[in-house]
C-alpha cells in the first residue's frame, strides 16, 4: 500500500492504512487471481449466448457442463455481466384458474405418456404466405413429439400425426387441447374414445390450462420463428425439424434439472450437432 510505503510501515498499520482510505482489509492480502482459462471459457460462452440468443446464464451453465467445462453457475453469472450479456423479459404469467377448495383445474400428467397436448402455431413464409404448426407435447417427459408443418391443416390431418405417433410411441391416457375445430371434430373425438383416449378441452379464453403446450410455443417462437426468415415451406420444415432435435436432445431444461428431455447419448454439444442430419435446404418446388 502506498501510504504505508511512505509513511513507513512500522509507523501505520494496516488497518488504519485501509481505514483512511476505504478499502477493506482482504483487498490488501491475496492479489484476484484470473484463471488461465478464463478467456477461453468467455470466449466459449459467449458463442453460446450468440447461439442460443434466448438462454440466460444458468442454461448457458448447463450447455458449458455438455461441453467438459467444470464450472459453477456463480462464475458463469459473473462473467456473464462482466460481458454485458442480457436476455429479454419475458411477459408476465397469466393467473391459472383455480378452485374453491385451492386445487388447480389442470390434470397434471404423473408419467410418461399419462397426458398429450396439441396446439397450432401460425407462421409465415418470406413471400407473405401463411402456413401452420401442429405441436405435440408430452407434459410428464416435456418432449416435443412431433412438429408438423403445412400451408393448410384440418382435423383430418390432425388425425393422421396422431395416427402416425400412436404407432411408434403408444397411445397416452389422456389428451389436452383448446377448442379448435380441428380437435373438437366429432371424427377426431370418436376416433379418440375408440382407442380408449380422454379429451381435456380447456375453458374458451383461457390458454394458460394449457400452460405446458403455451410455453412451448413460447419457445418456438423465440428461438426459431421470430429469428429465421423462412423463402419456401420446404425450408422451414428443415428448420423446424432441426430445432425439435435440437430441443429434445441437446437444449437444458429447467423443469428437469437442465437436462434435455430425451437426451439419445452423452455427447458434446458439437458432436451432437454433426449428428443429427439436416439435409439440404434445396427442395423440391413441390413443397414450395
Amino acid at each position: 500500500m502506498w501510504v504505508r510505503e511512505r509513511l513507513g510501515a512500522e509507523r501505520v498499520s494496516e488497518r488504519r492504512a485501509c481505514q483512511v482510505l476505504g478499502q477493506v482489509r482482504s483487498t490488501q492480502r491475496r492479489e484476484r487471481q484470473i484463471p488461465d482459462d478464463e478467456a477461453r471459457l468467455v470466449t466459449e460462452m459467449v458463442e453460446l449466448a450468440t447461439h442460443y440468443g434466448r438462454y440466460g446464464y444458468r442454461r448457458i451453465t448447463a450447455m458449458l457442463h455438455l461441453e467438459g467445462w467444470k464450472v459453477n453457475h456463480k462464475r458463469v453469472e459473473r462473467l456473464w455481466r462482466q460481458e454485458g450479456l442480457k436476455v429479454p423479459s419475458r411477459q408476465p404469467k397469466r393467473r391459472r384458474l383455480w378452485l374453491n377448495d385451492g386445487s388447480c383445474v389442470r390434470l397434471r400428467a404423473a408419467h410418461k405418456d399419462h397426458v398429450w397436448s396439441y396446439d397450432f402455431v401460425h407462421e409465415r413464409t418470406h413471400d407473405g404466405r401463411a402456413f401452420r404448426l401442429l405441436t405435440i407435447l408430452d407434459e410428464y417427459t416435456r418432449e416435443c413429439l412431433a412438429i408438423e408443418v403445412k400451408r393448410q391443416m384440418n382435423h383430418q390431418d390432425v388425425l393422421d400425426q396422431l395416427a402416425e405417433l400412436f404407432v411408434h410411441r403408444g397411445v397416452p391416457e389422456f389428451i389436452r387441447s383448446d377448442n379448435g375445430s380441428e380437435f373438437t371434430a366429432q371424427a377426431v373425438r370418436e376416433w379418440l374414445e375408440a382407442l380408449g383416449v380422454r379429451t381435456l378441452f380447456i375453458e374458451p379464453g383461457s390458454p394458460w390450462e394449457n400452460g405446458y403446450i403455451e410455453s412451448f410455443n413460447g419457445k418456438l417462437r423465440d428461438e426459431l420463428l421470430n429469428v429465421e426468415i423462412f423463402d419456401t415451406l420446404g425450408e422451414a420444415k428443415v428448420w423446424v425439424e432441426r430445432w425439435r432435435r435440437d430441443y429434445n436432445q441437446i437444449r437444458p431444461h429447467s423443469a428437469l434439472a437442465y437436462r434435455p428431455p430425451a437426451p439419445e447419448a452423452k455427447l458434446p454439444r458439437s458432436q451432437a450437432l454433426n449428428s443429427i442430419p439436416w439435409g439440404g435446404l434445396q427442395m423440391a418446388p413441390g413443397l414450395t
